[in-house]
């Protein structure tokens, strides 16, 4: 059964170039429910987020020992980043695979204070290994991608970045398992999407992007500990795929910080990490 698709097209860009006029008050009321349910920035764009559901009640015993204030690793981006126009908290669409829940607390790394108004991003493959907006790309196999990227195809085009990476002019129109959403007053935002799959050279992971005024601070990867991932690839639809060559102690990218915390929740499963990111990018 697919998911119901909800958010606007809308892209960070605009999205930044809205909340400098609007003020991230008004988008942040829409969407917690305490204000209008739509917001129109003065770039035309009206934005309709999924209200999150993340509390510091129900999250507290994940978060606890989550994370801490020391700087969060960077990565690079990977082949398959690009601005997915989505403000979003469900970002399955029609994609099939376990629920995951996913709660996202981001610190400043100085300060170890909440980072509110931040616009975190996330995208990852979905159960048979692809990415969208770059199917044809990511074929779910491939040979042994570069350290932080994918499966082995045409080479990406778009923005050039700091760490040399590049951004992806997508391929195709599909936006699956791709959202962005603002942080709230304790820096946390909430997804919905599924457990991702796997391709060869790289463990299960999720890619992450944090904005602080329109500003890349991090960019990040998270890891799941691999018994959940062998429970998770026992059950439909990841079991249709067999093969599966690289694990956390045998990728490039693994690190222990980027290990989430995960517990089950109904017939899905809860995630929560906290990212400690250098918002004035002074390097502490």
């Amino acid at each position: 059964m697919g998911h119901d698709h909800e958010g606007q097209r809308v892209s960070r860009r605009r999205l930044f170039a809205g909340i400098s006029s609007i003020g991230l008050g008004t988008l942040l009321a829409a969407c917690s429910g305490s204000g209008p349910s739509a917001v129109t920035t003065s770039t035309g764009a009206t934005v309709t987020p999924q209200a999150t559901t993340a509390t510091t009640g129900d999250l507290a015993a994940l978060f606890e020992g989550a994370g801490t204030c020391k700087l969060t690793a960077s990565t690079t981006q990977g082949p398959y980043y690009f601005d997915a126009d989505k403000v979003r908290g469900d970002i399955r669409e029609d994609r099939q695979g376990v629920r995951l829940r996913v709660a996202i607390k981001v610190q400043d790394s100085e300060t170890c204070e909440p980072l509110k108004n931040a616009v975190v991003e996330i995208w990852h493959c979905d159960a048979a290994g692809l990415y969208s907006g770059a199917e044809s790309m990511s074929t779910g196999g491939g040979g042994n991608p570069p350290a932080g990227g994918a499966p082995t195809g045409p080479p990406p085009s778009g923005g050039g970045r700091e760490d040399g990476s590049m951004d992806l002019t997508p391929v195709d129109d599909q936006r699956y398992l791709r959202g962005a959403q603002v942080t709230n007053a304790e820096g946390i935002v909430e997804f919905t999407t599924i457990w991702p799959g796997w391709y060869r050279g790289r463990t299960i992971h999720i890619h992450a992007m944090v904005h602080v005024s329109n500003e890349r601070v991090l960019t990040t990867q998270f890891m799941f500990d691999e018994e959940l991932n062998s429970v998770v690839m026992a059950r439909a639809p990841y079991s249709a795929r067999t093969g599966r060559d690289t694990f956390n102690d045998g990728d490039g990218i693994y690190q222990d910080g980027m290990l989430m915390k995960v517990a089950q929740e109904g017939d899905g499963y809860v995630g929560a990490i906290v990212l400690a990111a250098d918002s004035d990018r002074d390097g502490g």
